[in-house]
Protein backbone atom coordinates (compact mmCIF):
# COMPACT_ATOMS: atom_id res chain seq x y z
CA UNK A 1 0.00 0.00 0.00
CA UNK A 2 2.83 2.37 0.90
CA UNK A 3 4.57 1.51 -2.38
CA UNK A 4 1.41 2.37 -4.33
CA UNK A 5 1.11 5.70 -2.49
CA UNK A 6 4.68 6.70 -3.36
CA UNK A 7 4.15 5.61 -6.96
CA UNK A 8 1.07 7.85 -7.26
CA UNK A 9 2.95 10.79 -5.71
CA UNK A 10 5.82 10.19 -8.11
CA UNK A 11 3.45 10.18 -11.11
CA UNK A 12 1.78 13.41 -10.00
CA UNK A 13 5.17 15.06 -9.50
CA UNK A 14 6.39 13.81 -12.87
CA UNK A 15 3.21 15.10 -14.54
CA UNK A 16 3.72 18.56 -13.01
CA UNK A 17 7.42 18.61 -13.84
CA UNK A 18 6.87 17.63 -17.47
CA UNK A 19 4.65 20.63 -18.18
CA UNK A 20 5.96 24.14 -18.83
CA UNK A 21 5.12 26.38 -15.88
CA UNK A 22 3.18 28.68 -18.22
CA UNK A 23 0.69 25.91 -19.12
CA UNK A 24 -2.94 26.58 -18.16
CA UNK A 25 -4.18 23.94 -15.73
CA UNK A 26 -7.20 23.44 -13.48
CA UNK A 27 -6.51 24.04 -9.79
CA UNK A 28 -8.86 21.18 -8.86
CA UNK A 29 -6.48 18.75 -10.58
CA UNK A 30 -3.67 19.78 -8.23
CA UNK A 31 -5.34 20.29 -4.86
CA UNK A 32 -8.62 19.54 -3.08
CA UNK A 33 -7.82 21.95 -0.24
CA UNK A 34 -9.47 25.06 -1.70
CA UNK A 35 -12.99 26.47 -1.49
CA UNK A 36 -14.63 27.80 -4.66
CA UNK A 37 -17.26 30.48 -5.15
CA UNK A 38 -16.72 31.56 -8.74
CA UNK A 39 -18.76 34.74 -8.78
CA UNK A 40 -18.74 35.40 -12.52
CA UNK A 41 -20.25 32.00 -13.24
CA UNK A 42 -23.34 33.40 -11.48
CA UNK A 43 -25.15 36.73 -11.56
CA UNK A 44 -24.08 37.39 -7.95
CA UNK A 45 -21.45 39.95 -8.89
CA UNK A 46 -21.17 43.68 -9.58
CA UNK A 47 -22.04 43.12 -13.27
CA UNK A 48 -25.33 41.48 -12.25
CA UNK A 49 -24.77 39.03 -15.10
CA UNK A 50 -23.31 35.56 -15.53
CA UNK A 51 -20.34 35.78 -17.91
CA UNK A 52 -18.77 32.31 -17.55
CA UNK A 53 -20.56 29.21 -18.83
CA UNK A 54 -19.24 27.30 -15.81
CA UNK A 55 -17.10 28.10 -12.82
CA UNK A 56 -13.59 26.65 -12.98
CA UNK A 57 -10.30 27.96 -11.66
CA UNK A 58 -7.71 27.73 -14.39
CA UNK A 59 -4.33 29.42 -13.93
CA UNK A 60 -0.83 29.05 -15.26
CA UNK A 61 0.97 26.20 -13.52
CA UNK A 62 3.47 28.52 -11.85
CA UNK A 63 0.59 30.51 -10.33
CA UNK A 64 -1.02 27.34 -9.02
CA UNK A 65 2.24 26.14 -7.48
CA UNK A 66 2.61 29.39 -5.53
CA UNK A 67 -1.07 29.41 -4.57
CA UNK A 68 -0.86 25.88 -3.19
CA UNK A 69 2.17 26.85 -1.11
CA UNK A 70 0.28 29.84 0.29
CA UNK A 71 -2.74 27.69 1.10
CA UNK A 72 -0.58 25.21 3.02
CA UNK A 73 0.54 28.08 5.26
CA UNK A 74 -3.05 29.18 5.83
CA UNK A 75 -4.14 25.62 6.61
CA UNK A 76 -1.52 25.40 9.36
CA UNK A 77 -3.27 28.38 10.94
CA UNK A 78 -6.75 26.86 10.59
CA UNK A 79 -7.88 28.60 7.40
CA UNK A 80 -8.23 27.94 3.67
CA UNK A 81 -8.25 30.09 0.57
CA UNK A 82 -11.64 30.70 -1.01
CA UNK A 83 -11.53 31.72 -4.67
CA UNK A 84 -13.87 34.15 -6.42
CA UNK A 85 -12.07 34.45 -9.77
CA UNK A 86 -8.95 33.09 -11.47
CA UNK A 87 -7.86 33.15 -15.11
CA UNK A 88 -10.24 35.09 -17.34
CA UNK A 89 -10.25 34.54 -21.14
CA UNK A 90 -9.86 37.71 -23.19
CA UNK A 91 -13.29 37.18 -24.78
CA UNK A 92 -14.81 37.28 -21.29
CA UNK A 93 -12.89 40.48 -20.56
CA UNK A 94 -14.42 42.00 -23.69
CA UNK A 95 -17.86 40.86 -22.58
CA UNK A 96 -17.38 42.43 -19.16
CA UNK A 97 -16.16 45.66 -20.80
CA UNK A 98 -19.30 45.74 -22.93
CA UNK A 99 -21.43 45.50 -19.78
CA UNK A 100 -19.40 48.01 -17.74
CA UNK A 101 -17.08 50.16 -19.88
CA UNK A 102 -15.37 51.84 -16.97
CA UNK A 103 -11.65 51.19 -16.27
CA UNK A 104 -12.30 51.88 -12.59
CA UNK A 105 -14.18 48.58 -12.44
CA UNK A 106 -13.13 46.56 -15.51
CA UNK A 107 -9.76 46.52 -17.29
CA UNK A 108 -9.92 47.66 -20.90
CA UNK A 109 -9.47 44.47 -22.99
CA UNK A 110 -7.16 46.32 -25.38
CA UNK A 111 -4.59 46.33 -22.57
CA UNK A 112 -5.97 43.36 -20.68
CA UNK A 113 -5.30 42.47 -17.06
CA UNK A 114 -3.27 39.94 -15.11
CA UNK A 115 -6.46 37.85 -14.93
CA UNK A 116 -6.17 37.49 -18.73
CA UNK A 117 -2.58 36.31 -18.31
CA UNK A 118 -3.36 33.56 -15.79
CA UNK A 119 -1.47 35.21 -12.96
CA UNK A 120 -4.21 36.82 -10.85
CA UNK A 121 -6.59 35.51 -8.22
CA UNK A 122 -9.46 37.08 -6.30
CA UNK A 123 -9.60 35.43 -2.89
CA UNK A 124 -10.57 35.54 0.75
CA UNK A 125 -10.09 33.19 3.70
CA UNK A 126 -12.53 30.82 5.39
CA UNK A 127 -12.29 29.15 8.79
CA UNK A 128 -12.61 25.41 9.48
CA UNK A 129 -16.41 25.73 9.34
CA UNK A 130 -16.34 27.45 5.95
CA UNK A 131 -17.18 30.90 7.27
CA UNK A 132 -15.53 33.81 5.49
CA UNK A 133 -13.27 35.97 7.63
CA UNK A 134 -14.46 39.55 8.02
CA UNK A 135 -12.37 41.71 5.69
CA UNK A 136 -14.37 44.89 6.17
CA UNK A 137 -16.10 44.83 2.77
CA UNK A 138 -17.56 42.19 0.49
CA UNK A 139 -15.68 41.01 -2.60
CA UNK A 140 -15.96 43.49 -5.50
CA UNK A 141 -16.76 46.44 -3.27
CA UNK A 142 -15.32 49.25 -5.36
CA UNK A 143 -14.97 51.92 -2.70
CA UNK A 144 -12.12 53.37 -0.67
CA UNK A 145 -12.98 50.91 2.11
CA UNK A 146 -11.57 48.02 0.02
CA UNK A 147 -8.08 49.52 -0.21
CA UNK A 148 -5.18 48.08 1.77
CA UNK A 149 -4.37 51.57 3.02
CA UNK A 150 -7.87 52.13 4.44
CA UNK A 151 -7.63 52.41 8.21
CA UNK A 152 -11.22 52.83 9.46
CA UNK A 153 -11.64 49.14 10.18
CA UNK A 154 -12.14 47.08 13.31
CA UNK A 155 -9.11 45.39 14.82
CA UNK A 156 -10.41 42.01 13.67
CA UNK A 157 -10.82 43.25 10.10
CA UNK A 158 -7.30 44.71 10.12
CA UNK A 159 -5.93 41.46 11.54
CA UNK A 160 -7.67 39.38 8.87
CA UNK A 161 -6.46 41.54 6.00
CA UNK A 162 -2.95 41.52 7.43
CA UNK A 163 -2.95 37.71 7.64
CA UNK A 164 -4.08 37.39 4.02
CA UNK A 165 -1.57 39.99 2.84
CA UNK A 166 1.38 38.65 4.83
CA UNK A 167 1.18 35.07 3.63
CA UNK A 168 0.30 35.91 0.02
CA UNK A 169 3.16 38.39 -0.36
CA UNK A 170 5.54 35.85 1.17
CA UNK A 171 4.32 33.27 -1.35
CA UNK A 172 5.39 35.04 -4.55
CA UNK A 173 2.34 37.29 -4.94
CA UNK A 174 1.89 41.07 -5.07
CA UNK A 175 -1.09 42.86 -3.57
CA UNK A 176 -3.32 45.19 -5.58
CA UNK A 177 -3.64 48.34 -3.50
CA UNK A 178 -7.30 49.21 -4.14
CA UNK A 179 -8.67 45.64 -3.73
CA UNK A 180 -7.87 43.59 -0.62
CA UNK A 181 -8.98 40.39 -2.43
CA UNK A 182 -6.82 40.70 -5.55
CA UNK A 183 -3.31 39.22 -5.79
CA UNK A 184 -0.96 38.97 -8.78
CA UNK A 185 1.84 36.47 -9.17
CA UNK A 186 5.19 38.25 -9.27
CA UNK A 187 6.40 38.98 -12.83
CA UNK A 188 3.12 37.74 -14.34
CA UNK A 189 2.90 40.89 -16.49
CA UNK A 190 5.54 39.26 -18.69
CA UNK A 191 3.11 36.53 -19.71
CA UNK A 192 1.01 37.08 -22.80
CA UNK A 193 -2.71 37.77 -22.83
CA UNK A 194 -4.68 34.61 -23.52
CA UNK A 195 -8.05 33.55 -24.84
CA UNK A 196 -7.69 29.92 -23.82
CA UNK A 197 -11.12 28.50 -22.91
CA UNK A 198 -11.91 25.47 -20.78
CA UNK A 199 -14.60 22.94 -21.54
CA UNK A 200 -17.71 22.71 -19.38
CA UNK A 201 -19.20 19.32 -18.51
Amino acid sequence: MKTLFFFICFCVSLFSYSQPDTTFVNLKDYSSEFVFDMKYATDSNFLKEKVYDCGECYLRLKTINSLIEANKKFIKKGYKIKLFDCYRPLDIQKKMWTIVSNPKYVANPEKGSIHNRGGAVDITLVDKDGNELDMGTPFDHFGVEAAHSYENLTEIQKKNRKLLRKIMTKSNFQLFESEWWHYNLNDSKKDSLSNFKWKCD
